[in-house]
C-alpha cells in the first residue's frame, strides 16, 4: 500500500514570479491565508522592496566572487546560496532586531542582514578562523557544518529566553524569539526531530524555518519525505506553513507571523521556504551528475530577484538609474571581497588554545606547551 500523504496546499506566495503583487486570493489553489499575510507586510513599498533588491543583489555578487575565489585556490570549500536569497532576505527582514537566529553553512542572505562583515564569513571559509564573528553583537551565531548539529542548540537557547521571562510579557523590545535554520536533507537528522519535538513539548519560543533547496546534495526531496517537511508539524503539534522560498514578501510575512507567536509565548511554528540550490551542493559537488538541465532551467523563471524588479519596474518603484546603481555597488562589493580574502593572514597555529576556556586550564596549557616546543624543534616537519 503505498504511503499516504495529506492534501497538498499551495504555499503563500504575494509575489508571483511575474512581478505581480498579491493580497487576496484569486484563485482555487492558494493558500487560503493570503489576505492575513498581505496584511502583515501591507507597509513593504517601493522604497522598502528597493531595499529588498539591493539586498539579494549584493548578495549573490559576494556568492558569485566567492565561488570564483574557491575555484582559484583562495578558499578550501563554497557553500553558494544563490537562487536563495529571497528566503533568507525575507526572513532576516521579518524577524526582530533582537531575536536569535542559529544558521546552518549557507546563510549568507541573513548573515548579511544581522550585520555580519562577508570578508568575516569568509574568514571560515579560507580556514582563518573557527567562527568569524561575535554571536552576540550580531543576535546570529556561528555556521554550523554539522548537519542539524544547530538545532538542539537553538532550542535549548530558546528555553533558556522562556525561563529568563523573556516571552509572553507584551513588550515587543523585550519578547524575544530563536530562528533555528535547517535545509530538506537536515530534516531527516534525528536531532531535527528531537528538536522539534521538545521545542512543541515546552513550547518554546522557535521559529524552525528549513530552506528546501530540492536536494539533500544528490538525495532528492522526494526520496527523502513522503510528505510535505511542513506537514510534519502537525504530528509534533505546532503549526506547518509552506511559503515560496523565491518570494522576499511572502517569506516575510510568515516568518514576521511565526516570531510574533514565539514572542508571544504560543510556542514554535514549522516554516518550509520552498526554494532552488541554483548552484551545487558545495564547490566540491557536480550537480550535473544527478539534476537535469531541464528542471535547472524550469527555475530560471521563478528567480527571486527578477520578480522584484519586474514589479518596481511595473509599478514605477524603480528606474534604469537604481538598477545601475546597485550594480555598481555589487562591483565594489566584489573588488573589496577579492582584495580582502587575498589580505587575510594565516592565524598562529597556537591560537587555537586561546578561546577554549574563559579562564587558564591545565590541559589546555599543557597542549600548548607541547605545540609550542614541537613547532620549535621541528619547524620542517611542523611546515
Amino acid at each position: 500500500m503505498p504511503p499516504v500523504a495529506p492534501a497538498p496546499q499551495a504555499p503563500v506566495q504575494l509575489l508571483s514570479p511575474a512581478g505581480v503583487r498579491r493580497s487576496q486570493p484569486t484563485g482555487e489553489h492558494e493558500h487560503p491565508d493570503v489576505e492575513e499575510y498581505a496584511a502583515l507586510v501591507a507597509e513593504v513599498g517601493a522604497e522598502q522592496l528597493r531595499a529588498r533588491y539591493r539586498d539579494m543583489a549584493l548578495v549573490r555578487r559576494f556568492d558569485v566572487e566567492a565561488t570564483a575565489l574557491q575555484r582559484q585556490g583562495e578558499l578550501a570549500l563554497w557553500a553558494s546560496c544563490t537562487g536563495q536569497e529571497a528566503a533568507q532576505i525575507g526572513a532576516g527582514h521579518g524577524l526582530a532586531r533582537h531575536d536569535h537566529v542559529f544558521p546552518t553553512y549557507r546563510e549568507h542572505g541573513l548573515a548579511w542582514v544581522r550585520g555580519v562583515d562577508p570578508l568575516q564569513v569568509l574568514q571560515l571559509y579560507r580556514g582563518a578562523s573557527h567562527g568569524g564573528w561575535d554571536p552576540a553583537a550580531h543576535a546570529f551565531h556561528v555556521y554550523t557544518l554539522v548537519i542539524g548539529a544547530q538545532l538542539p542548540h537553538a532550542t535549548g537557547y530558546a528555553m533558556g529566553i522562556q525561563r529568563d521571562g523573556l516571552v509572553g510579557t507584551g513588550d515587543r523590545g523585550r519578547d524575544t524569539a530563536v530562528m533555528a535554520c535547517f535545509g530538506d536533507g537536515a530534516s531527516s537528522q534525528g536531532e531535527v526531530n528531537e528538536s522539534l519535538s521538545w521545542a512543541a513539548v515546552f513550547s518554546a519560543p522557535v521559529v524552525f524555518f528549513c530552506q528546501n533547496n530540492g536536494w539533500a546534495i544528490s538525495a532528492p526531496a522526494s526520496r527523502q519525505s513522503a510528505a510535505p517537511l511542513h506537514a510534519r508539524a502537525a504530528g509534533f503539534g505546532m503549526p506547518g506553513v509552506q511559503v515560496d522560498g523565491n518570494d522576499v514578501l511572502a517569506v516575510e510575512a510568515v516568518v514576521r507571523a511565526a516570531g510574533d507567536r514565539a514572542r508571544s509565548g504560543a510556542g514554535p511554528t514549522l516554516v518550509e521556504a520552498v526554494t532552488y540550490r541554483v548552484n551545487a551542493h558545495t564547490t566540491s559537488d557536480d550537480a550535473g551528475r544527478y539534476r537535469t538541465r531541464e528542471e535547472e532551467e524550469s527555475w530560471v523563471a521563478k528567480d527571486p530577484l527578477t520578480r522584484v524588479e519586474a514589479h518596481l519596474r511595473a509599478t514605477d518603484g524603480a528606474d534604469d538609474a537604481f538598477f545601475a546603481a546597485v550594480r555598481e555597488e555589487s562591483d565594489e562589493l566584489g573588488a573589496r571581497v577579492r582584495r580582502g580574502v587575498r589580505e587575510m593572514t594565516d592565524p598562529a597555529p597556537t591560537s587555537m588554545f586561546d578561546h577554549a576556556y574563559a579562564a587558564e586550564h591545565p590541559l589546555v596549557a599543557s597542549e600548548r606547551a607541547w605545540l609550542e616546543t614541537w613547532l620549535a624543534t621541528e619547524p620542517e616537519e611542523a611546515r
